[in-house]
């Protein structure tokens, strides 16, 4: 629980500061198709970090209680911001286009989290 929690609230934290630094650092610097794709990782990586947030909340007592498929969702959303939105992040600086290759891979741990949630809420209700 707690390590969602603060995995959570460092990525919204970071998601903060990358959306910054892309909008007052790249700006002019990088071509406006790699600013929109620079601020894609910065959605998808607050999303998700929310999502973490809310897996660490769900994991107490008092709620779901420590699944395992609650683990999973959080590893996998925090696996996703990691290749999603990391991949996305290099490719906006680098324009290392091999890397558009790598983020669906976040894409669908993104979306295998998401589903062990369901999975969780499912077993505990």
């Amino acid at each position: 629980m707690k390590f969602f929690l603060i995995a959570g609230a460092v990525n919204a934290l970071l998601s903060v500061a990358f959306g910054a630094f892309g909008a007052h650092m790249l700006e002019g610097r990088v071509a406006d198709k790699y600013l929109d794709t620079w601020q894609t990782a910065v959605q998808y990586q607050m999303f998700h970090s929310i999502g973490l947030m809310a897996v660490a909340i769900l994991m107490s007592s008092a709620l779901l209680g420590p699944l395992g498929s609650l683990s999973w969702a959080g590893y996998l959303m925090l696996a996703g911001i990691v290749i999603f939105s990391g991949s996305l992040y290099v490719l906006s600086l680098t324009g290392i286009s091999i890397l558009g290759a790598i983020t669906p891979i976040g894409g669908v741990a993104f979306i295998a989290g998401w589903i062990m949630l369901i999975i969780a809420a499912m077993k505990a209700l």
